[in-house]
């Protein structure tokens, strides 16, 4: 019996020629009823096509539906659009010398998203940038150091966070520390880049600071003001101060726009269209006489000095025009620490300077004016009426003004005295002006015994003619109105009722009386011009970046006061007299006839207070004025001399304004 042999049929080619044999219907139906047995595997089978099916249409509109703007996309985050900063317009005196310059200067920033992730790393970077830009690394009091700076802009969540907003370390930087840190680049100093750009320079400093003013940062309350005026608050400088603040959309220019890619480290790869190119601000031409400026300057120091005093004004104006042709205000401040960035303690002493340097005495200080004032009533007591040329009134050095609640009891009268003890006799408008008579002008403001006098409420209307009371329009700001008070304000502010010895006080710039030293000036120019009121001019003229005049100069008169040509000559016949023969006689200057005021005006403020130098029941401290134009007889300049706490106008004043007028005319 032969052996059984178990294997495949082997065709004669050597194949296997066994057909597959099909399944058993038994296998099938088990494993379809594992399928539905199973919910687990049943979820993946009809899962698996749906999330395919899914992918696949995501795919399609990614790649199909959405594809210009996924591009588009792309494309934005390695572009950007830059704002190219415009060169800021210039500022020149009259004759074209500029008080302002543009120079390239150097800043350092970061980007906090490109420091190191490590922190042990990202600090020794920090230390070593704060160290070679002498910053704190670490806050110091309220101050917060670059560290505390790069931790809230890297801290998601905050209002500062901002990893990919440039943060601006450094101002100003040496040159030689700028070189340093570009050289060293990404390797030493990663997320760090050092830039220039353009910073102010002013030549002149504190000899026009107050007038040119300085930028600053844009202030954080104001941030979204100038962001919709085209500002970056966190580069843009803007004025502060002076004509740099006035006329800052004129200085400003309009800022370029370049569309630029970018890589990954902020490195500039191309540009991306055309590039809007930046329009050069305006530049304004101011009416200072820079060599009047500084001899005004120089002579004002020189009269302080002598008075030992701390605070001065001197103002000249062209009395044809209202053009200032010089303005002083002492202390001051040099304008460049603010350009170049001024330390703390400097700015710490300049604000607590009692004298405020940072101020434009010149239009903010509100101070009574004292003898100038008797201008204005001269001038309304001869329109009125009330004193005519033959007019003669007597001073006996003291009168006495009874008591209304008891005429007749003289213990209970009020004295008031003349400057000159002794008095000056009988004497008419014209040489009541030039001795500065004080007891003609209590007379003549609130009336004497049988004589009717101005009254207040002539003073008061007067006073406002001539500008008193507002502030003049001169195109700086902080200009303060000073104070013409009357019945009604001295009820509501003090609860007391006016009386005749307040008009008396009025009568000669005393009492509640307050100006600025440029609404008194511009009472003298008036007088000088005979009556036209013009508004006060620091800005000649506007040019744009190619020399053309775009705002020319233009005199703003204001109002012409209702004087007669018969009161006036009156007037200036007293002025003159002041100096030929008056209280002024050191004002005189060989070959030019010069009229003038003198004024001592009694204070007791906050730092006279604290001096001690104002105390009840002792002699109150003066300010020294003194007001001139010249030539008498054709006016050409207006000056005025405000020297604090100086002593007597005729003594302090005078000096300085006939050291000006000497070389005005003599230059």
């Amino acid at each position: 019996m032969g052996a059984k042999i178990i294997g495949k049929r082997i065709g004669k080619n050597g194949r296997n020629n066994e057909r597959p044999r099909p399944l058993p219907a038994r296998g099938v139906a088990r494993r379809v009823a594992l399928l539905l047995t199973s919910p687990r595997l049943l979820l993946l089978g009809l899962l698996l096509p749906l999330i395919l099916t899914v992918y696949a249409f995501r795919l399609y509109r990614l790649q199909v539906v959405e594809n210009e703007q996924w591009v588009a996309l792309a494309h934005e985050q390695r572009a950007e659009l830059v704002s190219i900063p415009a060169p800021r317009g210039l500022i020149y005196s009259r004759d074209g010398e500029p008080l302002v310059r543009n120079v390239p200067a150097f800043r350092v920033i970061l980007i906090p998203a490109l420091l190191p992730d490590d922190d042990l790393k990202r600090e020794t970077e920090l230390r070593r940038l704060a160290a070679l830009l002498k910053i704190p690394y670490s806050q110091q009091g309220e101050r917060p150091g670059l560290k505390e700076k790069v931790d809230r802009a890297l801290a998601a969540g905050t209002p500062t966070y901002a990893p990919y907003e440039p943060l601006l370390v450094a101002e100003n930087v040496d040159r030689d520390v700028a070189l340093l840190i570009a050289q060293a680049g990404d390797l030493a100093f990663p997320g760090v880049r050092v830039e220039v750009v353009s910073r102010r320079q002013y030549p002149y400093g504190s000899l026009v600071s107050q007038l040119v003013g300085y930028l600053g940062a844009i202030p954080a309350e104001r941030a979204k003001e100038y962001i919709s005026q085209g500002y970056d608050p966190a580069t843009d400088r803007v004025g502060y101060a002076g004509v740099e603040m006035t006329f800052e959309k004129w200085l400003r220019g309009t800022p370029g726009q370049r569309y630029q890619e970018t890589d990954i480290l902020g490195r500039v790869v191309r540009v991306l269209g055309d590039e809007i190119p930046p329009v050069p601000g305006h530049n304004v031409y101011l009416t200072i006489d820079l060599e009047l400026q500084q001899v005004a300057q120089q002579a004002l120091m020189r009269g302080m000095e002598r008075a030992n005093s701390r605070r001065g004004v001197v103002i000249a104006m062209d009395p044809r025009t209202g053009e200032i042709l010089a303005m002083v205000s002492l202390p001051t401040y040099d304008n460049n620490l603010f350009a170049e960035g001024i330390p703390l303690e400097e700015f710490q002493r300049l604000l607590e300077d009692p004298h405020r340097p940072l101020v434009n005495h010149a239009i903010a200080d509100q101070l009574p004016p004292g003898s100038i004032f008797k201008i204005v009533v001269a001038a309304a007591a001869l329109q009125e009426g009330v004193v005519t040329p033959r007019t003669r009134l007597n001073c006996p050095g003291t009168i006495m003004l009874p008591n209304k609640y008891y005429p007749n009891d003289p213990e209970r009268a009020q004295p008031f005295y003349c400057w000159k003890k002794t008095g000056h006799g009988w004497l008419d408008v014209v040489h009541a002006l030039a001795f500065s008579c004080d007891i003609f002008f209590y007379q003549v403001g609130g009336g004497f015994e049988r004589f009717q006098g101005l009254g207040l409420d002539r003073i008061v209307q007067y006073s406002r003619l001539f500008g008193l009371g507002e502030p003049t329009g001169i195109e700086l700001e902080q200009e303060a109105p000073g104070l013409v008070p009357t019945a009604r304000w001295k009820r509501l502010t003090i609860g007391e009722n006016w009386s005749t010895g307040d008009t008396y006080n009025l009568s000669i710039g005393q009492g509640y009386l307050l100006v600025t030293p440029l609404q008194m000036l511009n009472v003298m120019a008036a007088t000088a011009n005979g009556g036209t009121l013009y508004r006060p001019r620091i800005v000649h003229h506007i040019t744009d970046a190619q020399g053309n005049v775009v705002v020319p100069f233009q005199p703003e008169i204001i109002r012409t006061l209702p004087i007669s040509a018969e009161n006036w000559s009156l007037i200036h016949q007293g002025l003159e007299g002041t100096v030929a023969y008056g209280t002024a006689t050191r004002a005189q200057i060989a070959g030019v006839r010069v009229a003038g005021k003198t004024g001592t005006a009694q204070f007791c403020d906050d730092i006279a207070r604290q001096m001690g130098i104002c105390r009840e029941g002792f002699a109150q401290p003066t300010h020294a004025w003194f007001m001139a134009y010249a030539p008498a007889e054709a006016p050409e300049i207006a000056l005025i001399v405000f020297i604090y706490n100086g002593g007597e106008g005729s003594a302090v004043a005078v000096p300085v304004a006939q050291e000006i007028l000497e070389w005005y005319f003599r230059r």
